[in-house]
């Protein structure tokens, strides 16, 4: 078969008994990594957006949570990216299970951080932390499936 042999070139070792691929991703640039930090950058466009309306709603205390919220859920991103980035350099396989498990580990780690910070700092206020911390991850992810979409990710060359 021709796409077996192409595959071999590409540094990928066929399973003959149940035809799946193993190897690392032929991409050698970290892929992900850099859709982290292109979350990251527009990141900074949506927490102020964030922090004045519920600086508005709930004072100073409410624009503080929800800068807070913000900031979890950009490392969260970040944070996926590079192992993604690191998975896909190992193989396939690895990759597969850090996307699947990584997604329940971060959401965890994402609770555990809010709720350490409300464990430290009792008066913060919750529902501007964790309503920015949804609107956020929805946001950011918005932006960046669109940005993707369109093409206007010029670091990323499968995108042009």
């Amino acid at each position: 078969m021709r796409t077996k042999g192409r595959l071999a070139r590409m540094g990928f070792e066929p399973d003959t008994t149940s035809g799946a691929i193993h190897g690392p991703s032929p991409e050698k640039r970290p892929v992900e990594a850099i859709i982290g930090k292109n979350i990251a950058k527009r990141a900074i466009w949506v927490a102020p957006i964030l922090m004045v309306i519920f600086g508005v709603v709930s004072g100073i205390p409410g624009a503080i949570a929800a800068g807070l919220g913000v900031a979890i859920v950009t490392i969260n991103f970040v944070l996926g990216g590079y192992i993604l980035a690191t998975a896909a350099g190992v193989s396939l396989s690895l990759y597969h299970a850090a996307a699947l498990f990584g997604f329940f580990i971060r959401l965890g780690l994402i609770t555990m951080t809010m709720l350490a910070i409300v464990a430290v700092f009792p008066d913060i206020d919750r529902v501007a932390m964790g309503v920015s911390a949804v609107a956020s991850y929805l946001t950011l992810l918005s932006l960046e499936t669109v940005a993707v979409a369109r093409g206007s990710e010029r670091e990323l060359e499968w995108t042009n």
